[in-house]
């Protein structure tokens, strides 16, 4: 056995729904690995499993040492945001800079939020696909990126997977790119390694990411939005795109078969939920947080009326060309705080839709802080989390919001102040609906507390699936025990796994290695009897 790893990863999957079609046989070849090798749940961070995920993935650190939690963030010492992307505002050590240090060949293709890693040991790509696209294609050594522009082009999907007022062809032309992509980027990917000197390489298929935000409502015959015509039409959409990455994945596994992989997806996809574009109105009405100065609106008006008529008009190709131009040519703008935070002892940030952020005015840390550190910053959380937490969500009877918890209480690390100090966690008791979507259907929310009194409003985020913390990993060590573990694994325990699996030194991280994999990986790779369940001394439940 040589000391290798290749590492496979489906974006954002929902791990059910993965388990279920590879039983059914629709995922052939993950069913296939599920068979032969040893699978757990992954644990996602908690409050931070949509921005934080793959950096917390790839440096091993929490939120509170890596610094990230958003694409956007405040910065420092000011009620401004700037672009993670471009201050490289991110903090720690990716695994395959420790690998390649310790003279591991590496080729690093597309992971997520992941920038061009300088004196690298290998190759890598960045963003050849990407559902969040920060960076644009790059490429190290330019040789590869000019070999990659020139035989496989761009990814089929586009700039970007979000559009709203989609009808059946429009749905048809996204999820045949997203199939496509998915195929393409198997072949690049056997390209790229079969013409590189490799010891680890990781692929990250984002496909099912956008899948999963874009067409919920399509898979789910239980979604309000749902709509029987288009789906029967068009199939179930997260299947599609789910076996173009099978294939592709099948097509690895068999190329690769005498070398340890690991498939994993490092968070989930439901149904989207919650209330977040309310919470700003909600700390107003509550009297923590102060309203902006309003500014007037243009009415909507006969041509504007006119132009969405027009735009609607349009076949989706085209409407696909317009939206890549005006995404070229849109200035670099930020968004703003949505309430007056200067004079506000609290303000939401940016932190997802799952779980929303709010950040307290404090003294020496915000130019105009309302609320001194200590026990009047504690008594204000206190009096937040008990009124936030008696909102109730007319639709289901029971509270909009599933819990608030201080970041502090969860994280602590040099850069706990890049975070929000609360977390809003939004109950997923009723999905919540797009007016930009099935005519706005479920896109309405209606809440009410003692002290709120009644706040309604509608969504207009045109997504009907939304990111949940948990995925899995299957790994397949040639001659290892077959199984599953019983406890879930930390997203933080990835980092130090592939290491260990590698014996490169992790550096101080927050996880641990997985030690199952880590002892069927050395006995594998000294060629002795892999070990039994009682010899792995772990919570295993062996194949039957």
């Amino acid at each position: 056995m040589s000391g290798r790893l290749l590492v496979l990863a489906i974006d954002a999957a929902n791990a059910d729904l993965v388990a279920g079609w590879a039983a059914a046989g629709m995922l052939p070849n993950l069913a296939e690995l599920m068979e032969t090798g040893i699978s757990a749940r992954i644990r996602g961070l908690e409050g931070f499993f949509v921005g934080s995920t793959w950096p917390s993935l790839y440096t091993g650190l929490s939120p509170a040492r890596h610094g990230h939690h958003s694409l956007v963030q405040l910065r420092p010492g000011s009620y401004e945001y700037h672009r993670c992307a471009d201050e490289r505002l991110l903090h720690g050590t990716p695994f395959w800079s420790r690998m390649s240090a310790a003279g591991r060949r590496v080729a690093v293709l597309d992971v997520p939020l992941s920038e061009l890693t300088e004196e690298l040991n290998g190759v890598q790509t960045v963003e050849w696909g990407s559902h969040d696209a920060l960076f644009g294609f790059r490429a190290r050594p330019r040789r590869l990126e000019k070999m990659i522009r020139q035989r496989f082009g761009s990814h089929p999907l586009g700039p970007t997977c979000d559009g709203p007022d989609r009808d059946l062809d429009a749905y048809r032309s996204l999820v045949e790119r997203l199939e496509r992509g998915a195929r393409v980027k198997g072949r690049l990917t056997e390209q790229v390694l079969a013409d590189t000197d490799w010891d680890f390489a990781i692929q990250v298929f984002t496909e099912g990411h956008c899948a999963g935000h874009q067409c919920w409502h399509l898979h789910d015959a239980h979604h309000p939005a749902h709509d029987a015509a288009v789906a029967a039409g068009l199939g179930d959409p997260l299947l599609r795109v789910y076996q173009a990455i099978d294939s592709a994945v099948g097509r690895l596994l068999r190329a690769y078969a005498d070398t340890p992989v690991i498939v994993l997806s490092a968070h989930g996809m439901s149904y989207w939920y919650g209330a977040q574009f309310l919470l700003p109105e909600i700390l107003v009405r509550l009297g923590y947080a102060k309203p902006r100065p309003e500014t007037p609106q243009p009415p909507e008006g006969a041509l504007r009326s006119m132009a969405r008529a027009a735009w609607r008009a349009l076949p989706e190709p085209l409407r696909r060309d317009v939206r890549a131009g005006l995404e070229r040519l849109r200035p670099e703008g930020l968004p703003t705080l949505p309430v007056d935070a200067p004079e506000s002892l609290c303000f939401p940030v940016n932190n997802g839709l799952a779980v929303g952020g709010i950040r307290l005015n404090l003294k020496g840390r915000e130019p105009n802080g309302q609320v001194a550190p200590g026990a009047e910053a504690d008594a204000l959380c206190h009096r937040l989390i008990t009124d936030l937490r008696e909102i109730k969500d007319e639709r289901t009877g029971g509270s909009i919001i599933r819990a608030v918890r201080r970041v502090g209480d969860l994280y602590q690390g040099e850069h706990l102040d890049s975070l929000p100090d609360l977390l809003v966690e939004w109950s997923d008791a009723a999905p919540t609906g797009s007016t930009t979507i099935a005519g706005g259907a479920a896109a309405d929310v209606r809440l009410s507390s003692p002290k709120l009194g009644v706040l309604e409003g509608s969504n207009s985020y045109g997504r009907t699936g939304e990111h949940r913390p948990d995925g899995f990993f299957v790994a397949r060590v040639p001659g290892g025990e077959r199984g599953e573990l019983t406890q879930p694994v930390s997203i933080l325990d990835l980092a130090p796994t592939f290491c260990a699996m590698l014996d490169t030194p992790p550096g101080e991280v927050d996880g641990t290695p997985i030690e199952a994999l880590i002892r069927l990986s050395r006995r594998s790779r000294a060629g002795g009897l892999a070990p039994g369940p009682a010899d792995l001394d772990l919570p295993f439940r062996p194949a039957s």
